[in-house]
């Protein structure tokens, strides 16, 4: 599964892996992909700091980038107290009535909110960028758009290549023409924030948009057939997110969750506002039908409702509360049924592919016989 991408970036396979998680990400990379740690939950630099010592560490010296969630345009002056202080008091009561409807329990005293998204701010994703650039990545990635020209700038001068999302050819020359070294061209199926395209008609649109760059195919891909179709449709490589929640490696707070996502079908997932205020794809529970039912005040813009939510979800998930408990997830869960390693992950994906190329080539030869 080499490319020319590939190549350049000395990995022995076309498989970007993003993940929370730092063992994940480490253990793709000594499997010969590239790991992406997701920088958006460190909200303490010293936090993020910690973990990427440990990918350093870990990685064998392969290879790894990071993915951080930064606003294109700059905010100035923005605390994270005036944002909260925007929020409704009608939306404050209607998650306390929602938690004490399922009964959910406080968090025990002493213990604070651990998921906060917070990445998305000007001073927390440049101070995650502060923490990087003091370890060797070779890829920045960004989840929110592309980056502030200074910091695409900033990057490249150390040879770190600038990678973005995309949901849309549109969004796509965006990014070429902010100078970005790399665009993922992200379906609908993918889990998180997407777009309203799928992947098999979202990635030859980019890869006609921003040609020459390179461009990574993300959403619905969890097996080397997959792959081989994405790099037929004029990718360089798969972006896979969703599929390394079920590996051995991950961190999943919960025993509860895993099984959840290793029972869910392609058909459990939703795209919903409830979790960020943009819509992301996730597990569909009781808590994101309660946030799309009409009687109810309707979630937030971002950040507003990450920010109101988040005690909410840390108390779902610290109680393991089963019908509220979900995760941003893709269609592909469907396919993850069983726990594995990474190592076990990607020699699947690597076979698959391998079987799938074969099949291709003996019905191309088939047709030169005729």
């Amino acid at each position: 599964m080499e490319t020319e991408l590939s190549q350049e970036l000395g990995i022995e396979h076309a498989l970007f892996g993003f993940t929370p998680f730092p063992a994940v990400a480490a253990a793709l990379s000594r499997a010969g992909g590239f790991g992406v740690l997701g920088a958006v939950r460190y909200t303490d630099p010293d936090d993020l700091r910690r973990d990427l010592d440990l990918l350093a560490e870990q990685s064998g010296g392969r290879p790894y980038g990071l993915d951080v969630v930064m606003p294109a345009k700059k905010v100035e002056g923005v605390t994270e107290a005036q944002v909260e202080a925007m929020i409704p008091e009608e939306h404050r009561r209607w998650v306390r009535e929602l938690l004490d409807r399922y009964g959910v329990p406080p968090l025990p005293d002493g213990e604070r909110s651990g998921w906060r998204i917070t990445g998305w701010m000007e001073q927390v994703a440049r101070a995650q960028l502060d923490v990087a650039l003091d370890y060797p990545i070779r890829l920045l990635a960004n989840a929110l758009g592309s980056p502030p020209a200074d910091v695409v700038a900033r990057a490249q001068e150390r040879g770190i290549k600038v990678a973005a999302l995309a949901g849309s050819a549109r969004h796509a020359r965006r990014h070429a023409d902010a100078g970005l070294d790399i665009v993922v061209a992200q379906g609908y199926e993918a889990g998180g924030h997407t777009g309203e395209i799928a992947t098999m008609v979202l990635t030859p649109e980019v890869v006609t948009a921003v040609d020459p760059l390179p461009v990574l195919a993300a959403g619905g891909i969890g097996s080397g057939a997959q792959i081989a179709a994405a790099l037929a449709l004029g990718a360089q490589g798969v972006w896979l997110g969703s599929l390394w929640l079920t590996t051995t490696e991950a961190e999943l707070h919960s025993r509860a969750l895993t099984a959840r996502l290793l029972a869910a079908g392609s058909a459990d997932t939703v795209r919903s506002r409830a979790l960020t205020g943009k819509p992301a794809r996730q597990l569909r529970t009781d808590w994101t039908d309660a946030w799309d039912d009409p009687g109810g005040p309707g979630p937030l813009p971002m950040p507003l409702q990450g920010l109101l939510v988040a005690e909410a979800v840390s108390r779902i998930q610290r109680h393991e509360v089963i019908p509220l408990l979900g995760t941003p997830v893709g269609q592909i869960v469907g396919s993850m049924t069983s726990e594995r390693s990474v190592r076990a992950v990607v020699d699947d994906l690597t076979r698959g592919f391998d079987r799938a190329v074969r099949r291709l080539n003996r019905i191309a030869r088939q047709g030169d016989d005729r």
